[in-house]
């Protein structure tokens, strides 16, 4: 994203919009700038302020009238009064940001909006995590704050040392040049993004080393780790095997989502017992 300084009149609305804080009033060119380096293409920026024409020559002329005046010209706090904001063409790296950084754009290697991952949240129809298996999502960053890839890369490698298995249908994952090793693209590393998700499952005897181990990573990093565990209930809804490892470890247990199977289902298991029941059968 970029601002045009030929258009902006530094009233300086567009600094409170930014989720990253990337927006600052240059006080030397008088004009709003943004910090490419900070800047995720989020584009709460273009998208988040209403935008007028107004004349910025004129604009500036009553700003400082109004000055001599002792009175200030204020538009709307939700207004760029020029429209002074103009999408940049991105490109590989950079395109990257916006993938993981604003939520209405689809994920080109998943399809998905937003981060481009379900995580968990469909396993009643998608199967990812099943019975024996525990499923983790290691989600990085926050607005405000951000990650970097090579913060990312410090985690994944970690995990890979574990032996887990990283979800293919997860857009970190499509960006690894191995996923034995949990490398990623060298090219990527520094790209800077609001939020991603690193997606895992491995066998729940493993419950504790991986909780263990994400813990002693989140502390070289700088960013926010939030960890979500998905597990499969039993037939009466309960869980009482990878709870009571939560709970050793110091966790209080909330349940965040459950899934009640009222999706379409795309897990090809369910999918061909769902063919084979007879007609008519009972719900």
């Amino acid at each position: 994203m970029k601002i045009n300084p030929d258009k902006c009149v530094a009233c300086g609305n567009c600094t409170y919009v930014c989720p990253m804080g990337a927006i600052y009033v240059d006080p030397v060119i008088k004009r709003a700038t943004i910090d490419s380096d900070e800047c995720v293409e989020c584009y709460a920026c273009y998208n988040g302020l209403s935008k007028e024409s107004l004349n910025p020559t004129i604009v500036r002329t009553m700003r400082k009238v109004f000055q001599m005046m002792r009175l200030r010209f204020e538009p709307e706090p939700d207004v760029c009064p020029t429209s002074a904001f103009e999408p940049d063409e991105l490109v590989w790296p950079r395109v990257v940001r916006r993938a993981f950084s604003d939520p209405r754009v689809p994920h080109e290697s998943t399809g998905i909006e937003g981060r481009g991952t379900e995580e968990v949240k469909t396993n009643d129809i998608s199967g990812r995590v099943k019975e024996g298996e525990v499923g983790f999502t290691i989600e990085f960053g926050r607005p405000g704050v951000g990650a970097r890839f090579h913060e990312i890369e410090k985690m994944s490698m970690k995990l890979a040392g574990a032996g887990v298995d990283f979800e293919k249908k997860n857009p970190v994952t499509t960006l690894m040049t191995d996923q034995k090793t949990g490398r990623l693209r060298e090219d990527i590393l520094n790209e800077k993004v609001m939020s991603a998700i690193l997606e895992i499952k491995t066998t729940v005897d493993k419950t504790e080393e991986i909780i263990r181990l994400v813990k002693e990573v989140e502390k070289e990093i700088d960013t926010v780790v939030v960890l979500g565990v998905g597990v499969r209930c039993d037939a009466n809804g309960d869980e009482n095997v990878v709870a009571p490892i939560l709970e050793k470890l110091g966790y209080e247990l909330h349940r965040a989502k459950t899934n009640v199977g009222l999706g379409r289902i795309t897990n090809p298991d369910a999918l061909q017992a769902a063919q084979n029941e007879p007609a008519g059968a009972a719900k």
